[in-house]
């Protein structure tokens, strides 16, 4: 239940101006306070399943493999060996990788952790297209799309890269950007992209910006497009928006080796035990195999056996996200009530409306965005800290937050929204002042 105070400010705010805004500042302080006095404890830094999504999956957990462990073509998933994962999987997911099965890799339950080894071999042993490794390529560096995905950037961070950054435009990133640097510049080795509802900001790319990303002119002969396709099939909307093939479109341009394509099940199945995938060019993939079998012996072949038998078919599949996207929905449109009836009067802040994925970008005014965080973190609601969409967690603007609102419940939701909103009121009243 929403506290009465917060329902005050929030009526109070929906028919005021800034100037009304300051006048009635004080009232926004009384709200405050009596926040701090609720004792509240909310957690929505992170786009996690909530618990009615896992309840979807959990015939993953409580049915035995009735059908055995051997997969179709003869292999005994509890033993060694098929680094490359099963082919039942493989052949499952490849139309939603665009990527023929063969070069398929399913391995591991995160696909975080395939990029990461991805870019640990780069750097060590180089890609093919050269045979220098990255981190003898003096400033080597990753184009960064912002506001982006704080875990890739993580990963240029761990292994020394640089980071230069473009914006993310409406139907995708700023091509006249990329194709500049990419074109003028030998040491820059990639570019992260979350073609689909990416996150933070839902953005899916459109078909020109694909066909600019596989035939633009590199002038690293071993540059890669890091494709992490999280969301390849994960809609809020009623008509799930369809992606142009990049693999094809650089198979096209002669360029098959410019792309690795990622994705996983952890938003599908169980994100705890899920699979994860690369798709790319023979070559990359035959690349890949060499590296990780130095690594390990294979993956867990009982647990993609298991992934597939229950998963069964894309139709199967979609039909599964469906039951997500009626559990999704309601709290992405709260997201956009709340803040509609709380802040739509203020110019300084507005909100994306994404049509699938997991994430709200929210911009608020200028060098407010860590006093927002550090506010609502006092009130008892943790969110994505300022700065956390950027490279180096640095936003030069402190004007970007990300709201992730799928794990708590409705009414928890609700409040946490409310609170946040009320920071932000807070916040800009400060700065204006």
């Amino acid at each position: 239940m929403v506290h009465p105070d917060l329902m005050k400010v929030s009526n109070l705010l929906v028919n005021s101006a800034d100037k009304v805004l300051l006048a009635r500042n004080e009232a926004i302080d009384e709200a405050w306070q009596q926040i701090l006095q609720d004792n509240i404890s909310i957690n929505i830094e992170r786009g996690i399943p909530s618990p009615a999504q896992l309840a979807l999956s959990q015939p993953l957990l409580d049915a035995p493999l009735s059908g055995g462990y051997i997969d179709v073509d003869g292999t005994d998933s509890r033993n060694y060996g098929q680094q490359q994962g099963l082919p039942i999987i493989r052949e499952l997911f490849s139309p939603f990788m665009g990527v023929p099965a063969d070069q398929i890799v399913a391995h591991g339950s995160s696909s975080l952790g395939l990029m990461y080894d991805t870019v640990s071999w780069a750097v060590r042993h180089g890609v093919p297209g050269s045979d220098t490794p990255w981190s003898k390529v003096k400033d080597a560096t990753f184009i960064c799309i912002i506001p982006g995905y704080d875990r890739h950037f993580a990963i240029c961070e761990e292994f020394g890269l640089n980071m230069i950054v473009v914006p993310m435009l409406d139907d995708g990133p700023d091509m006249v950007a990329v194709e500049n640097i990419c074109r003028q510049y030998p040491n820059i080795k990639g570019i992260w992209c979350v073609p689909k509802y990416s996150n933070p900001t839902g953005t899916v790319y459109s078909d020109k910006v694909i066909e600019a990303l596989a035939s633009m002119e590199t002038a690293a002969p071993d540059f890669r497009i890091f494709w992490d396709n999280a969301y390849c099939v994960h809609p809020l909307a009623e008509n799930d928006r369809e992606l142009a093939s990049i693999y094809d479109a650089c198979v096209r341009h002669g360029n098959p080796d410019r792309v690795l394509i990622y994705s996983s099940t952890s938003k599908m199945t169980l994100p705890g035990a899920g699979v994860a995938f690369m798709g790319a060019s023979a070559t990359n993939t035959a690349w890949w195999l060499r590296h990780a079998t130095v690594r390990s012996v294979g993956p867990d072949k009982v647990n993609q056996l298991r992934q597939a038998r229950f998963l069964k078919s894309p139709e199967n599949i979609r039909a599964l996200m469906e039951q997500h996207r009626q559990l999704l929905k309601p709290k992405f449109e709260l997201v956009n009530t709340i803040f509609s009836e709380v802040l739509g009067c203020q110019q300084h802040v507005s909100w994306t409306r994404p049509e699938g994925g997991y994430f709200i970008s929210l911009h608020v005014l200028p060098g407010t965005a860590s006093r927002i965080v550090q506010l609502a973190a006092e009130a008892g609601v943790r969110f994505a800290r300022s700065g956390s969409c950027y490279p180096y967690g640095r936003d030069i603007n402190d004007a970007q937050l990300r709201i992730a609102p799928s794990w708590p419940e409705t009414e928890q939701l609700r409040l946490a929204l409310r609170v946040i909103a009320i920071c932000i009121a807070k916040a800009t009243a400060e700065k204006l002042l």
